[in-house]
């Protein structure tokens, strides 16, 4: 099994990563990224990467793009950003890449996120972003809406601000884990669940805390 990652350096694309390079099943991990990963972060042999500047731009990747499954983990935080901006980090670079890797065999997993039902306004482009993958004719497509994650195995955010919010949560991540352990979730969980469903399928193609867990 060829997988690809996007968004590999990002908290859920790190879960999905480890997940992938441990699997007997994968044999090639195709990073796609936007400036070189760190060179000791290079030496497994399952690991191949992409180094591509212009995200709004993948025409002639066709055939570097042939893979059986797609990992879109790639996100930025709303905060401080115009929508015209968040627009353009979220749906386009999303349907740009979405375009160039449509094939008949592939699985399309897309991390979203959860309250993509409201009205907010990150929440309108994510809704947005999802139908415009879902009506893709990929084999399968799957949308992951993660709420509380908690980063294991020495994950951290790119987001300075979660990095700082994280041990002031943490008492309310372990109680909510202690009284409702199934709206929590990992990183690690995160990752092995989006692989079982690009190898197996799962019964929803919106999954939730819940599911994500489920899949697992």
């Amino acid at each position: 099994m060829k997988v690809i990652i996007f968004g590999s350096t990002g908290m859920v694309g790190q879960g999905v990563l480890q997940a992938c390079l441990r699997d007997a099943d994968v044999r090639e991990v195709l990073v796609v990224v936007r400036s070189p990963i760190p060179q000791e972060q290079r030496t497994h042999p399952k690991l191949r990467e992409l180094v591509h500047t212009n995200f709004e731009d993948f025409s002639g990747l066709e055939a570097t793009f042939d893979a059986d499954a797609c990992f879109w983990c790639l996100g930025v935080t709303s905060a401080g950003m115009s929508e015209a901006d968040y627009t353009r980090v979220t749906h386009d670079f999303t349907l740009a890449a979405a375009k160039v890797l449509v094939r008949p065999t592939m699985t399309f997993v897309l991390v979203s996120g959860t309250g993509a039902d409201g009205k907010a306004m990150w929440a309108r482009v994510k809704r947005k972003t999802e139908e415009a993958v879902r009506a893709i004719p990929f084999k399968d497509v799957y949308v992951f809406r993660p709420g509380m994650i908690e980063p294991l195995d020495g994950i951290r955010s790119r987001t300075r601000l979660y990095n700082v919010l994280y041990p002031l949560i943490w008492p309310l991540m372990a109680l909510t884990k202690l009284v409702k352990p199934a709206i929590v979730t990992d990183t690690d969980r995160v990752g092995r669940a989006m692989l079982n469903v690009a190898k197996r399928g799962y019964t929803k193609k919106l999954l939730e805390n819940p599911d994500i867990n489920a899949a697992a």
